[in-house]
């Protein structure tokens, strides 16, 4: 008898209205923790995206293989830094161009952007696009 009762102490959480730890994972269950959605992306200011700007320029110019190039905005606390993806290619209309990815850091939070410059007439890499970054 003693046997028995030890049993069914051991066994309590069995015997759990819940279900305890034998509960199927198909009813339904409390839900707990602090685990929160990510926020959405930050959305860069056109001053921000001017510094982006300007270090992808400098980047490019450069023209290092494996290059990076910093960039931060003071006034807004905004940062991040610009890395070329490819190679630079022919465009429809002739210009050398090249794409890049920037990365956007402000507080906590991070975001990605997606760009392409090709060189203009005195050499130097003009943005002409530079738009939140898409997957896939």
């Amino acid at each position: 008898m003693t046997m028995i009762l030890i049993g069914f102490g051991a066994g309590g959480c069995s015997l759990r209205p819940d279900g305890g730890a034998f509960a199927r994972m198909d009813e339904k269950n409390e839900v707990t923790g602090s685990v929160t959605p990510p926020a959405d992306p930050p959305v860069p200011t056109e001053s921000d995206l001017a510094f982006a700007r300007t270090a992808a320029s400098d980047v490019l110019t450069k023209g290092g293989k494996d290059s990076s190039q910093p960039w931060e905005n003071p006034e807004t606390g905004a940062r991040g830094s610009v890395t070329p993806l490819s190679q630079a290619y022919a465009a429809d209309d002739g210009r050398t161009c090249r794409d890049f990815l920037a990365s956007y850091v402000k507080g906590r939070a991070e975001s990605w952007l997606q760009g392409a410059a090709c060189k203009g007439g005195q050499g130097r890499w003009e943005i002409h696009s530079l738009r939140p970054w898409k997957r896939g």
